[in-house]
């Protein structure tokens, strides 16, 4: 067994029969203007955040001064958008004595992230934004699902005031983990985001070496994920001239 997807988007619940694919029809892409990853609920307040915004509100997870550095250059925070995928976790049959990648736990652990980053870019695109800045990915785990794990997706959809498409070059919004002031000091240096790139294993550490080091310690560990994440970038201009720093002395004691 790997993982086994559990579909709670609009109040149901699924688990897939044994054999059957848990592969979801819209990870990993959608067509522009889909809602097919987003539950009733998400809908309901993606409506709310159009009439938001079109009254001039929205909702963010940026700081003040990550707000006014996104604004100096040129765009508008939409709202705060998200991505939620909820697991099964299940059992790999593996050869115990043996350090190697649990490939199937790999795959799982990847699908179920793309969903939820899936689904926060519908979220973004409803909006009619051109990107999202500060991506978190988390992983949540509650006493009411001892074996269920929720993969969360979550930024702040930004358009350009302008009206210059910085979307990524697949046409849908690009994704990056750079917080505000990052983002802008890229700007600058003639570079966007391109999207949110990352790759995980998951690892069998066998009863030996490291892992009796970490029993010495307490640890009960045989499975330890790897997990990389960051933002590939595409170059705006042929000269790149960076920024020096300058020397901030702050007035408070």
């Amino acid at each position: 067994m790997g993982f086994m997807k559990r579909d709670v988007d609009d109040g149901s619940q699924r688990v897939p029969a044994q054999g059957e694919a848990a592969e979801a029809p819209h990870a990993g892409s959608y067509e522009a203007g889909s809602l097919a990853g987003i539950p009733n609920s998400g809908r309901d307040r993606i409506e709310r955040m159009k009439q938001e915004t079109a009254r001039g509100f929205f909702t963010s997870d940026l700081s003040v001064n990550e707000f006014l550095l996104v604004k100096q250059s040129g765009f508008e925070p939409l709202g705060l958008v998200l991505g939620s995928s909820i697991y099964h976790i299940g059992f790999q049959q593996a050869m115990w004595n043996q350090n190697q990648e649990m490939g199937v736990l790999t795959q799982a652990m990847y699908h179920a992230r793309e969903l939820a980053m899936t689904r926060m870019e519908e979220e973004a695109d409803q909006l009619g934004a051109d990107g999202i800045v500060g991506v978190r990915l988390d992983i949540g785990r509650y006493e009411w699902g001892a074996d269920l794990a929720e993969f969360i997706a979550v930024g702040t959809a930004v358009k350009h005031a302008g009206g210059v498409l910085h979307r990524a070059p697949n046409g849908r919004p690009f994704t990056s983990d750079m917080n505000g002031q990052d983002f802008a000091t890229l700007l600058r240096a003639g570079y966007r985001p391109a999207g949110l790139v990352m790759g995980n294993c998951v690892y069998h550490v066998a009863r030996q070496g490291m892992l009796a080091s970490l029993r010495q310690l307490g640890r009960n560990i045989e499975m330890i994920e790897f997990f990389a994440i960051g933002t590939a970038v595409l170059a705006t201009s042929t000269e790149h001239e960076i920024e020096k720093p300058a020397l901030v002395l702050p007035l408070t004691g």
